[in-house]
């Protein structure tokens, strides 16, 4: 039997409206119908939110293609079947469940932790909101089958999502994303059983692990401080703020757990609220812009460096301000040099007998190559990974599982991981990490930004320009890659050069289609992901540039860096460069106004 668009589209709605429970969600839908809005209806329902990035991510509201109580039923019955048939002792081993403070988390949360009990499987959930690093920490403390946490971290306020950790304690990657959307598919009816979430508190199957995870976790920051004296010493008074977001409370045991004196907090955004009313976007990594609170706090009160997560606390931003009153705003590739070189340093001073061709620092593949020259100057190991730390995660994992010490992982976007307790980024001992580093600096009277020049003295100028485009059209970006691909008319040929050939392109990497020229069958090593779009030029004075699209934003994202060599060390002579080359980029490549592109708001 053949449907027409129309009849497909009622079913569906029909189908959603007989399943759900939510009255709200339901009203919205049946007025859609009221007034006849078939394209706002085709859009709840005929494109489904899918399982991709470690889970789930998207706007809160009705229909399948939203984030809303059936869906995350849904998902769950989905999940905990796939779970039962590929990991042996579900049932004993458990899950781990954490959320944030959004609109829905605690909902979200509780219906996924119903599911889980209603198939007999031992289920942890935090008796209240936590960071995500802790759900990655607790599969290992616990050795769970899998941990979820509800949480769209950064995202604007409508928005959540639902994260899944695999049972090594790492973010989903490929075939658990798809095969758990297979089963999704195969489970949609919900059971009578998975709304009732009052049987939770109730069933001897739940525990909370926040006492015991908060115990071995601050214990871990204790056992790795370095200087607990210094520390406790310093006349640096350190601002925080957790950015309406989980922060607080965990950041004020961690300062405590490494012998620091109480930070200032920034009190407008010290406690969750799910409407982030301070801030147009509650991500730090927007920079000054979302920092505006947190440095007026800092000033009031003689405060010289800023710490600040994102809402979920698994991103850290600094600042810090200058001999001049301004304040410098860290970018993420800023932060992994400094971070990468204290983990280095702390990593001597603890093991000084340790062999260091043994030790690894992990960065993604759009993230700062300073790792990389250090590593050569250093004699440790450096390892490239796709974007995202659940690539950075599993390659942890393997190095691991080989006798080798991971000690430093990091993604330009201020993620951080710092040693190897938590396999995702973690905002709370990264930002411990830099509050102990500044300490330690401040007794030999230097400061994070002379200890960022002396390492780009010994180990090279490496400058970047990170920035992004709105394209909310999915075949005009596909457009703008096919034409790189073949831009001399045939399959292959990518640019060559440009500002009319000043500067050359030696290497080409698309991790889309698999390409690379500078392999001898021109087959690029790291896995690529043809959903994705992805190219990196390398150009013969030393710039890298990626090219990707974003897999939760309608985004065109750029990263640049000039790797220079240590000898080069005038910054004007090479931010003039870096400019006149990032400017040919985007505007020969990514042609923004051919391609009606939207510019990144100021």
């Amino acid at each position: 039997m053949s449907y027409t668009g129309a009849e497909m589209l009622n079913e569906t709605i029909n189908e959603w409206l007989d399943w759900n429970k939510d009255e709200k969600s339901a009203a919205e839908i049946n007025n859609l119908i009221k007034i006849n809005d078939i394209k706002s209806l085709e859009k709840l329902f005929l494109k489904r939110l899918e399982f991709g990035t470690a889970g789930l991510r998207g706007r809160m509201g009705p229909g399948y293609s939203q984030m809303n109580d059936l869906v995350i039923v849904q998902t769950g019955q989905g999940l905990v079947k796939y779970l039962l048939n590929t990991i042996s002792d579900v049932k004993n081993k458990g899950v781990i469940i954490g959320y944030d403070g959004r609109y829905n988390s605690l909902r979200f949360a509780e219906l996924t932790a119903t599911i889980f009990i209603n198939n007999g499987i031992k289920v942890y959930m935090y008796s209240r909101i936590c960071p995500t690093p802790f759900v990655a920490f607790g599969v290992l403390k616990f050795k769970c089958a899998a941990g979820i946490m509800i949480t769209a971290s950064h995202n604007p306020k409508d928005d959540n999502g639902y994260k899944v950790y695999w049972e090594n304690g790492v973010q989903i990657i490929s075939p658990h994303d798809k095969q758990i959307q297979t089963y999704i598919m195969k489970n949609l009816k919900p059971q009578l059983s998975s709304w009732d979430t009052s049987i939770i508190y109730k069933s001897s199957l739940y525990n909370d692990p926040l006492n015991k995870i908060m115990q071995c976790y601050f214990d871990n920051i204790k056992q790795n401080t370095l200087y607990p004296e210094v520390n406790h010493n310093t006349v640096i008074k350190f601002t925080y703020t957790a950015m309406h977001g989980v922060g607080f409370n965990y950041m004020t045991e961690a300062f405590n757990a490494a012998n620091f004196k109480p930070f200032v907090v920034v009190e407008e955004q010290r406690d969750p609220d799910p409407d982030f009313p301070t801030v147009k976007f509650p991500n730090p990594e927007e920079g000054k812009s979302a920092l505006d609170l947190s440095i007026k706090t800092a000033e009031k009160n003689q405060s010289s460096i800023i710490l600040a997560n994102d809402p979920d606390a698994d991103r850290l931003a600094c600042a810090v301000r200058k001999k001049t009153g301004d304040w410098h705003v860290f970018t993420g590739n800023e932060l992994g040099a400094l971070i990468g070189w204290w983990m280095l340093h702390s990593f001597q001073v603890k093991y000084p007998d340790k062999d260091i061709s043994n030790v690894y620092m992990l960065a993604s593949t759009v993230s700062s190559k300073i790792l990389a020259s250090m590593a050569k100057k250093e004699g440790f190991n450096f390892e490239e990974t796709l974007t995202g730390f659940k690539w950075m995660g599993d390659k942890c994992v393997d190095l691991m599982k080989h006798g080798k010490e991971v000690i430093f992982a990091f993604e330009e976007a201020i993620g951080f991981m710092c040693g190897s307790n938590v396999l995702d980024k973690d905002g709370i001992s990264a930002a411990v990490s830099v509050a102990e580093m500044s300490a330690y600096l401040e007794t030999m009277g230097l400061s994070l930004i002379d200890k960022l020049d002396e390492i780009y003295k010994e180990y090279g100028r490496h400058i970047c320009e990170n920035s992004y485009w709105f394209c909310h059209d999915q075949e005009k970006i596909r457009s703008i890659f096919e034409r790189l691909r073949n831009f001399k008319g045939k399959p292959n040929t990518y640019p060559s050069s440009i500002v009319g050939g000043k500067y050359s392109i030696i290497g080409v990497r698309d991790l889309t289609t698999g390409y690379d020229n500078t392999k001898s069958d021109n087959k690029a090593t790291l896995p690529i992901s043809k959903s994705n779009q992805m190219i990196t030029f390398t150009f013969d004075n030393g710039l890298v540039a990626t090219l990707r699209t974003s897999g939760t934003e309608p985004k065109i994202k750029y990263y640049t860096e000039l790797c220079a060599s240590p000898e080069l060390q005038d910054v004007k002579a090479l931010n003039a460069t870096l400019n006149e080359m990032v400017n040919a980029i985007v505007e020969d490549f990514l042609r923004p106004k051919h391609n009606e592109l939207i510019a990144r708001a100021s």
